[in-house]
């Protein structure tokens, strides 16, 4: 019996389209897992470097992100800020962005001090949270912005406890009138305070994306193999 293979057209076309989604969606996947490997080496990398002094820092001075920083002055507690959809744990809540007067300078850096969990009754109900008094000292690492969540409605005006989606520094800067530097610090240091700091890893879900890009990858095979096979089996069953 010769084998031959049948080609029609149809199913040829449905072939190239099926392989070619599942090579450009694996291909796609295995490039965030790349960067999210990129962002992992990069954080391992500048968490062994020697922590950076905020307050010797000039305003817009270009920051290394992830780095390693220590700030010392006082927190501008009339001036809160609540991001709210920052779920922890599978539970709802909020984080909590508060601006520090460096000491020594009229330099302004704004802190994300950490998550508290969200009043289920009154989504508004805020806590009262601590607010350390005097001159304290703030370890963390620093961000070049703040993480962003889908956007429902129009923002709110920006004002002292404010619960706001999402936030932009400069924003806050014109608002405030505050001198704000352009970076952010994820505190890390514990202040007594309650609140949680198991800020999310930036860098999370590596292997899932090389997951998803084997499993696109392996449609795309499957499609062409699928069409060959059948196309042998038809253009055998034709020849004898």
């Amino acid at each position: 019996m010769r084998l031959s293979i049948r080609f029609r057209w149809i199913p040829f076309l449905a072939t190239l389209v099926v392989v070619a989604i599942g090579v450009s969606l694996g291909n796609w996947q295995q490039r965030r897992a790349e960067a999210k490997q990129a962002t992992e080496d990069q954080i391992t990398l500048r968490a062994q470097m020697p922590p950076l002094a905020a307050s010797a820092l000039p305003r817009g001075a270009d920051t290394e992100e992830f780095r390693r920083i220590v700030a010392e002055g006082e927190f501008i507690a009339d001036w809160p800020l609540y991001l709210e959809n920052r779920p922890q744990d599978g539970k709802a809540g909020f984080h909590l962005l508060m601006p520090l007067r460096l000491a020594g300078s009229d330099q302004v850096v704004l802190v994300l001090r950490g998550w508290f969990p969200r009043d289920a009754r009154d989504r508004a109900r805020i806590p009262e949270i601590p607010v350390p008094q005097g001159r304290v000292r703030i370890e963390g690492r620093i961000r070049s912005a703040i993480s962003r969540t889908l956007q429902m409605g129009e923002p709110v005006k920006l004002q002292p406890g404010a619960i706001v989606q999402n936030l932009a520094v400069a924003d806050l800067a014109a608002a405030s009138g505050m001198p704000l530097q352009t970076f952010i610090i994820e505190q890390v240091s514990d202040t007594r305070d309650g609140l949680v700091r198991d800020w999310p890893i930036p860098s999370a879900g590596i292997d899932k994306h090389r997951g998803y890009a084997f499993q696109w990858y392996a449609l795309a095979a499957a499609a062409l193999i699928f069409f060959l096979v059948t196309g042998f089996r038809s253009g055998s069953k034709r020849s004898s």
